[in-house]
C-alpha cells in the first residue's frame, strides 16, 4: 500500500484537505513515471506534506562550456535535477506564494547542477528559482500541473527567452538561447532526443 492511501479515509477540512488532494494528485500522476519521483521533506502536525523534493531523471542543459575561438558556448548536459517545493502556511489562499526552486546539492551534500533554462534563475542569490504563475496555483491548478510544466521546461518543449512579458527569469541564459542555442540547433537536438526516448 502506498503511504498516501493511509490518509484517504481521514476526514480533513480546509487547508489539510487541499494538502491531501495535492499529495494524492502527485502520487497518482508520477507513481509509474520513470522520469519523475518525489520525496517528502517536511510535514505538518497531521502528517501531510508541506515540503517536497521532486527528482527529475531528465536529460537537459545544465550550463555552457567556455567560449571557443568563435565565441560559441556549447551546452553542457546533466541527467538528474532536484527541485524543492515549499508550501506556505496560507496555501491555498490567493496571496500564498509557493516556491519552486532547484537545488545545487542533494540531501547528502553531493553537488549537482541545476538547469540552464531562461525561465529558471541560474545566477545570483535566487539561483534555481523557477518562474511559474504560482498565483493561479491553489485556485485553478494543482502542484502536479506545475511539476509537469517543469518537465516541459527541462525538455525545452516550453521556454520564453524574448525580452517581453512574462519575461525570462535569467537574462543571460535567455541571451544564449536566442543568440546561440536556437541558431545552432541545440534546442532542436534536445527536443529530438526526448522525442526519440519517449517512455
Amino acid at each position: 500500500m502506498r503511504e498516501v492511501e493511509q490518509y484517504k479515509d481521514k476526514h480533513f477540512i480546509g487547508r489539510n484537505a487541499r494538502l491531501l488532494n495535492e499529495w494524492m494528485s502527485i502520487d497518482e500522476r508520477y507513481m509509474h513515471n520513470p522520469e519523475v519521483s518525489y520525496i517528502i521533506r517536511k510535514r505538518n502536525a497531521e502528517g501531510l506534506p508541506v515540503v517536497y523534493e521532486v527528482v527529475f531523471n531528465i536529460r537537459s542543459f545544465c550550463g555552457v562550456e567556455e567560449p571557443d575561438a568563435n565565441g560559441l558556448q556549447r551546452p553542457l548536459f546533466h541527467d538528474e535535477f532536484i527541485m524543492r517545493i515549499n508550501i506556505p502556511n496560507n496555501y491555498p489562499g490567493v496571496d500564498s506564494r509557493l516556491e519552486f526552486k532547484f537545488l545545487s546539492k542533494t540531501a547528502t551534500g553531493i553537488e549537482i547542477p541545476h538547469p540552464w533554462h531562461p525561465n529558471i534563475r541560474y545566477f545570483g542569490d535566487f539561483a534555481g528559482l523557477v518562474c511559474l504563475n504560482t498565483n493561479a496555483c491553489g485556485s485553478y491548478t494543482d502542484l502536479s500541473f506545475y511539476i509537469n510544466r517543469v518537465v516541459s521546461y527541462l525538455k525545452f518543449e516550453k521556454y520564453h527567452a524574448l525580452n517581453t512579458p512574462p519575461y525570462p527569469q535569467d537574462n543571460k541564459v535567455a541571451e544564449w538561447v536566442l543568440d546561440q542555442a536556437e541558431p545552432n540547433g541545440w534546442i532542436k537536438e534536445l527536443q529530438e532526443y526526448h522525442t526519440s526516448h519517449k517512455q
